[in-house]
């Protein structure tokens, strides 16, 4: 598990790796969280390249404001 707890427990988390601008990002985030980011930021063109991959996430910090990308 992640260093903060996850705002779905019930979900797993992944590894969301965004790369922007020439750095990459690395975050866990539930996959909720995770799947509304990507459509959001490929709608925004903010980020050159996101992807999403399952496995350990408890190197990574939380995605900064997830809750954001779980309300309306």
């Amino acid at each position: 598990m992640s260093a903060t707890v996850s705002p779905h427990p019930n979900e797993p988390d992944v590894h969301l790796s965004v790369f922007l601008h020439g750095a990459r990002f690395n975050y866990a985030a539930c996959l909720t969280a995770a799947l509304v980011f990507i459509k959001e930021h490929q709608a925004q063109h903010y980020a050159d390249a996101v992807t999403i991959a399952l496995g350990d996430t408890s190197r990574y910090p939380r995605l900064p404001c997830e809750l954001l990308y779980l309300g309306p």
